[in-house]
């Protein structure tokens, strides 16, 4: 049974603006350990690519709080969900700590998809209660 279902749309360049006044500051806020290896390796090859991987993982976990019904407040911290790809491309969540317990004890599921261009990042989360 589907619980929830979060959407975002982000502006890639919104992101460049806030990256650009508070450096590596927010990306730090934004990202995960896991994350930060992938953001860290992405923009060393092209900044426009790691700024693009940083505006969809945000976008993510906006979508996320919203599919789970608790904004950004406690236990929802942006730093302990982190979306990450299997080796064949496809995303997922993984959570740590205060939320990743919280979450397991709602017997839930969550599925993530994430798109980008040149301008924008999409991402859709789906929760659901496991049978």
């Amino acid at each position: 049974m589907i619980v929830g279902i979060g959407n975002d749309v982000c502006d890639i360049r919104r992101i460049a603006l806030v990256s650009g006044r508070k450096g590596e500051r927010f990306a730090r806020k934004v990202l995960g350990p896991d994350e930060w290896r992938v953001y860290d390796y992405r923009r060393g090859r092209s900044a426009e690519r790691g700024l693009a991987f940083l505006a969809t993982r945000f976008s993510a976990k906006e979508s996320f709080s919203k599919a789970i019904g608790l904004g950004l407040k406690v236990p929802m911290r942006l730093r302990d969900c982190e979306i990450l790809n299997e080796p064949s491309g496809k995303p997922f969540i993984r959570l740590h700590g205060e939320l990743a317990a919280w979450f397991e004890s709602q017997g839930w599921r969550a599925h993530v998809t994430v798109s980008d261009e040149t301008d924008y990042a999409m991402t859709v989360v789906v929760v659901e209660h496991l049978p």
